[in-house]
C-alpha cells in the first residue's frame, strides 16, 4: 500500500472537474489526482514535491490522492467513509475549504456552506454533520488552528447520538442553520434540561429558545 510519495512534479493536468499530476520518484511516474485548491497551489514544474497518499484499490483499477499535509489525508478518509460520499466529492470539499474550515461547517452542521462544494446536496451535508460530527471534533479540532476560541465552538451538551440527531435534523429540517442550532443546544443545556430528557423536550426547549424575541 503506498502511502508517500516524494519525488519531482512533472505534467499537471486538468480534466473537466479532476485535477492532477504526474510524481517522478525513482524512474517511475505515479499518476496523483488531487484537489483544485492543491492543484492551484502546486509549485513549478520539475520542483521536488511531497505528498501523502491514500490509494484505492477497486476491480477497475487503482487511484492515488494526494495531499499535502497528513491530515489532509485522514479526513479524505473519514469523508469517503460516509455514505454517498465518493472519492471525487471528497476532493471536492477539500478543493472548497481548507481543512480547519471544513472541519468546523462539519461540526456546526453549516448546510449551506457544505452545500457550496460541488455535487453536495442538503441531504449528504446532513449526513456529513450527522456520521462525522463527533469524530471531528474530537479528532482534528484540538489539532487544527481555528483563530482562537470560539464560544460556538464549544462542545454540544452530552445528549446520546441518537436524540442530538434527531433534534439536529428535525431543527433542520424546520430551515434553522447549524450555528443556530448549536447555539439552541447549548442554551437549552445552560437552562436546566437534562441531558437524558427525551429528543421531543430538547426540540420544544429549542424552538422556545429560537423563536424567542430579539435582545
Amino acid at each position: 500500500m503506498i502511502g508517500w510519495l516524494q519525488g519531482e512534479l512533472t505534467d499537471p493536468w486538468q480534466q473537466e472537474k479532476r485535477c492532477g499530476l504526474m510524481l517522478v520518484c525513482g524512474g517511475v511516474g505515479y499518476e496523483v489526482q488531487v484537489s483544485q485548491r492543491q492543484w492551484r497551489e502546486l509549485p513549478a514544474v520539475g520542483c521536488r514535491l511531497t505528498l501523502h497518499i491514500h490509494q484505492s484499490i477497486r476491480e477497475d483499477g487503482w487511484t492515488l490522492y494526494g495531499f499535502a499535509q497528513r491530515h489532509e489525508r485522514d479526513l479524505f478518509r473519514q469523508l469517503v467513509a460516509v455514505s454517498g460520499v465518493g472519492p471525487q466529492m471528497a476532493l471536492g470539499l477539500q478543493g472548497a475549504m481548507h481543512t480547519e474550515e471544513l472541519v468546523q461547517a462539519i461540526v456546526q452542521a453549516d448546510l449551506r456552506r457544505l452545500c457550496q462544494a460541488p455535487g453536495v446536496g442538503k441531504r449528504t451535508a446532513e449526513r456529513l454533520a450527522v456520521e462525522l460530527r463527533g469524530k471531528l471534533q474530537e479528532r482534528f479540532l484540538g489539532q487544527l488552528p481555528t483563530g482562537g476560541e470560539d464560544p460556538d465552538l464549544a462542545p454540544l451538551p452530552a445528549l446520546d447520538t441518537d436524540s442530538r440527531e434527531e433534534v439536529q435534523l428535525t431543527l433542520s429540517a424546520l430551515g434553522y442553520e447549524g450555528l443556530e442550532i448549536h447555539r439552541a443546544l447549548r442554551a437549552v443545556a445552560a437552562q436546566g434540561l437534562a441531558s437524558t430528557a427525551c429528543s421531543e423536550d430538547w426540540i420544544r426547549d429549542c424552538l422556545r429558545w429560537l423563536s424567542r424575541p430579539a435582545a
